[in-house]
């Protein structure tokens, strides 16, 4: 007897949404590859709210090969997606761009033997690609610039960005570049009511201008070049500020660095009764091993770090997006976005020598620090009162610089960050290049104060300090640094600035014995000067004003030796020749020690390609998420 259609059939272990059944009937190996999916199965397809992950999960177990053999299922997935983002208005929109966000970032980013013509075939075909893809963008554009909804506006950038990370080394992206979206990503920018809202999109320009950008003239440097919206320009300058509070906050969450002020509960604490203590328990932050804790510095900053290659492209191309950046001020209750961006810098320059991805992000936000310095009315800015910002600094490796607490002069914060940067990264495989950035930026600083007489209240001795150990490591690991890459320009750098301040010092350093003690420093370290000089054979180039030191601590040591039987001076003793030497003593420095050459975005072009190849893996984290 058959059996009763009213009986209970068996509960079955588990649910399967109908998406996903959709979604494994399209990408069946066995479909006939001439069959494609009906109307209805489509109309379905993209009228259910798409199941990512499970969409992810069965493209992540195809290879390119397997890729190439079920094209006529992947063409049919792009064509029929492009062709419900062409209709105004429809309400399939999000799910479609969703659908596709997750499909790119699952599939263009694979190993094919031949990345562009694989791609071509694995999304349209080589007779269909121009005409589809011409579509495809144009949708986008419509999309992205008058969206039904902000979400769904946001929806259409996650899908550029999820393809021009993905396809950033093919020939896809020129399709982005003949259609410009520029006008339609900065009227979704303006549009947007959050800090949040602007990050993708900014991202997205960075990487769109950085597209084979010294191969041809790319339409979106131009337009960064020609941009004035100064309010678009103020809220993608918030969104950098909101974002490099929060890449900052994943390091102190591994180790807070604060240095804490005296207090009661402290002092008890210190002693061991702080059980005792009077008030709440603040919520502690677990404390890590030292090893941990490395490991777990290694792996920063954040993918939202991606932000910071359109900063450096806005910095270099126009001059607005400086001034405000410079200048906008805070929002209640939180930090001014140039002071969030100095102080990633710092924890950048800290732990830059973990890792390659962590060197780089340093690099291009220093570079950012020179295109600033290097503008002469926003040094003057940061060098005054009127550019008094507080800024957290990194604390979290020794040697520690003084702790300034509440606002003071930008430039000093910035003086501070280039110590740190160049105390924390000494290395045999000294990184050249960060070194010379960061002496670079305190010459131009220390240039425009001299040249100015500007005084600045600020701890010269650790930044003379810092310059002379710096000198005394490339002295001691000479055989392992002289074949490094661009390693003159750095010792002519060092030499330089501190010849300028020897012989300028009075220009800039504020107190009579600031000066004294610059000198004390130079005599003090007479033997390493002259091992430098001779190490690196110094006084055969003509570039370099090393005689300008070695002639100032042979003056001294020549005052010092003709006290007969006062061998042993103490310090105060010493500083008290230092000043009678003044009389006899006479500076011949090289001329133009002040002066320094403009940045030339060409002499960092391998440097920018490579952070443009580490902002598009960035992205393509983000957009899997």
């Amino acid at each position: 007897m058959d059996a009763s259609p009213l009986a209970q059939q068996a509960r079955p272990e588990s649910f399967q949404p109908k998406i996903v059944q959709l979604y494994e009937a399209l990408f069946k190996d066995d479909l006939d590859p001439e069959g494609d999916k009906h109307e209805g199965f489509w109309r379905e397809f993209f009228l259910l709210p798409p199941a990512r992950i499970s969409l992810q999960t069965i493209l992540s177990q195809l290879s390119p090969d397997d890729l190439m053999t079920i094209q006529s299922q992947t063409r049919q997935l792009f064509f029929r997606a492009v062709e419900c983002l062409k209709k105004p208005g429809s309400a399939a929109h999000l799910h479609a761009l969703e659908t596709l966000t997750t499909f790119f970032s699952a599939t263009l980013p694979k190993k094919y033997t031949n990345p562009s013509s694989d791609i071509i075939a694995v999304l349209a075909g080589l007779d269909q690609v121009d005409a589809i893809f011409t579509d495809f963008v144009g949708a986008l554009d419509a999309i992205i610039r008058n969206g039904k909804s902000t979400e769904v506006r946001q929806g259409a950038v996650e899908v550029v960005l999820s393809i021009t990370s993905g396809a950033y080394q093919t020939s896809l992206l020129t399709y982005f570049i003949q259609r410009d979206l520029f006008p339609a990503i900065m009227k979704f920018i303006q549009d947007s009511d959050s800090h949040l809202r602007v990050l993708e999109p900014f991202t997205l320009l960075g990487l769109l201008a950085n597209y084979n950008k010294f191969e041809f003239q790319n339409p979106y440097q131009l337009r960064l070049n020609d941009f004035v919206n100064e309010a678009a320009i103020q809220k993608i300058i918030r969104c950098v500020g909101h974002t490099c509070h929060n890449l900052r906050g994943q390091y102190i969450d591994i180790l807070q660095d604060l240095p804490e002020g005296w207090s009661f509960t402290s002092t008890l604490a210190m002693i061991g009764l702080g059980a005792i203590a009077p008030g709440g328990k603040a919520n502690q932050k677990p404390t890590y091993d030292p090893e941990v804790a490395k490991q777990m510095f290694a792996k920063l900053p954040g993918e939202d770090a991606a932000v910071l290659l359109g900063t450096y492209d806005f910095s270099h191309a126009n001059k607005l997006f400086c001034f405000n950046l410079v200048t906008l001020p805070a929002d209640k209750g939180e930090e001014q976005p140039i002071s969030s961006f100095l102080s990633l810098t710092s924890y950048l320059l800290q732990h830059a020598f973990l890792s390659t991805r962590a060197t780089n992000y340093a690099h291009l936000s220093l570079m950012v620090f020179r295109l600033l310095i290097e503008d002469q009315l926003l040094c003057k800015r940061m060098c005054s009162d009127e550019g008094k910002a507080a800024v957290r600094l990194c604390r979290q490796r020794q040697p520690f610089l003084p702790a300034v607490r509440g606002e003071r002069i930008l430039a000093t914060s910035v003086l501070d960050t280039m110590i740190d940067g160049i105390n924390h990264n000494l290395r045999r495989r000294l990184d050249v290049g960060l070194y010379t950035l960061c002496v670079g930026i305190m010459l131009r600083i220390i240039s425009y104060l001299s040249r100015s007489r500007t005084r600045l209240q600020y701890h010269w001795s650790e930044l003379f300090r810092s310059l002379l150990s710096l000198i005394r490591f490339l002295t001691t690991y000479a055989p392992d640094l002289k074949s490094l890459s661009h390693f003159d320009s750095l010792l002519d750098l060092v030499v330089n600035l501190l010849a300028l301040s020897l012989s300028a010092g009075e220009a800039f350093l504020p107190t009579p014995a600031a000066y004294d003690d610059l000198f004390y420093k130079v005599v003090e370290s007479g033997d390493v000067l002259l091992k430098f000089r001779d190490t690196y054979q110094l006084s055969s180039r003509p570039s370099n004003s090393i005689s300008t030191l070695v002639n100032v601590s042979t003056h001294y040591k020549t005052m010092l030796g003709s006290g007969g039987s006062r061998r042993n001076l103490t310090s105060t003793e010493v500083a008290e020749v230092i000043k009678q030497g003044y009389e006899t003593l006479s500076i011949q420095a090289k001329e133009g020690l002040d002066g320094w050459e403009r940045y030339r975005e060409a002499d960092e072009r391998a440097l920018l390609k490579k952070m443009a190849r580490a902002t598009v893996a960035d992205v393509q984290i983000v957009v899997q998420a």
